[in-house]
């Protein structure tokens, strides 16, 4: 239930998060070529989610140069990765322990069948065949309960990834850009 609360948290967050992809990219092709950053922060702040956040953090901090750009950029951008990263750990805990839960139980079903056995020993293989059929149960759930959690955390871990991945590149183009136009020394709009 937990794993299944996180993962719908998790899902609705990531979605929140987005920022819409062909609004960038028309915002960001303009900033490249005009280098208006006032109107590129302004698009920046009406797109919202992470990649957008990010950006304009460099583009706000700017003024201080492109150095200045990357720290803020960099700086914010490992805030926003610790904010999708939140409560994923829950999956990937769950996922890893739930089949050595999963396995003492069983183990402690077979110690139980085995003192039946020695207590009746007159149905001792009914005894036995049963205490270790329900013990079985034990592994059979610890395994669905893992594998589902494991298959949510690894989605959630790449959709993570990916979103730094590419808010790092979008980063990068920014930062050039603002390279250029501090080395070239021609007077951007700011």
């Amino acid at each position: 239930v937990a794993c299944l609360a996180v993962a719908i948290e998790r899902w609705i967050f990531l979605r929140l998060q987005e920022t819409d992809g062909k609004k960038l990219q028309g915002s960001l092709q303009r900033f490249m070529q005009t280098g208006d950053r006032p109107g590129f922060q302004k698009d920046l702040d009406d797109m919202g989610g992470c990649k957008a956040r990010v950006l304009a953090a460099g583009i706000e901090a700017a003024a201080e140069g492109s150095a200045g750009a990357s720290e803020a950029m960099d700086g914010t951008l490992l805030f926003e990765r610790l904010q999708l990263e939140k409560r994923l750990i829950v999956l990937g805990t769950v996922g890893s322990n739930a089949p050595f839960i999963g396995l003492f139980g069983t183990v402690l079903g077979i110690i139980k069948a085995f003192h039946d056995l020695a207590q009746h020993e007159a149905e001792a293989a009914s005894a036995v065949m049963a205490g270790i059929s329900e013990a079985l149960v034990a592994t059979a759930i610890g395994l669905m309960v893992a594998i589902p959690a494991v298959v949510l955390y690894n989605y959630f871990q790449r959709r993570v990834r990916a979103i730094v991945g590419e808010t790092e590149s979008l980063s990068q183009l920014v930062l050039a850009r603002l390279k250029s136009t501090e080395f070239s020394g021609a007077d951007s709009p700011r």
